[in-house]
């Protein structure tokens, strides 16, 4: 499995964190430096079966900044896996991504239950 997470993101800690204590083995992505690409985007947007506005990370200055909340409901998949390729900070964290799934932020008891 592939943390995808930032590091001075409290919520990636807490799900590093849980994910040790479980004694589950998976790396480390650092999305600031190592964003995911559109391509990778869309694939995991599928595995997760969730949409794509689930991908945005709505809480942060950038998301802000840009008037995303406007813009999204008006644009395509497509268009905003290429947005979120842009920059690390458009994501939505933590990711966890393995061959069969992708789960999309830390929500403890959907982590059990997949894992």
């Amino acid at each position: 499995m592939t943390l995808i997470c930032y590091a001075r993101c409290s919520t990636c800690r807490k799900a590093q964190k849980w994910l040790d204590e479980q004694g589950k083995a998976y790396t480390v992505r650092p999305i600031k430096e190592e964003n995911p690409t559109a391509e990778e985007i869309l694939h995991w947007q599928k595995l997760s079966g969730l949409p794509m506005r689930r991908f945005f990370n709505t809480s942060g200055l950038l998301y802000k900044e840009l008037g995303l909340k406007d813009k999204l409901p008006h644009m395509t998949d497509e268009e905003m896996a290429k947005l979120l390729a842009t920059d690390g900070m458009l994501v939505k964290r933590p990711l966890l991504v393995d061959d069969g799934f992708v789960l999309v932020g830390f929500r403890e008891q959907e982590w059990a239950e997949r894992l």
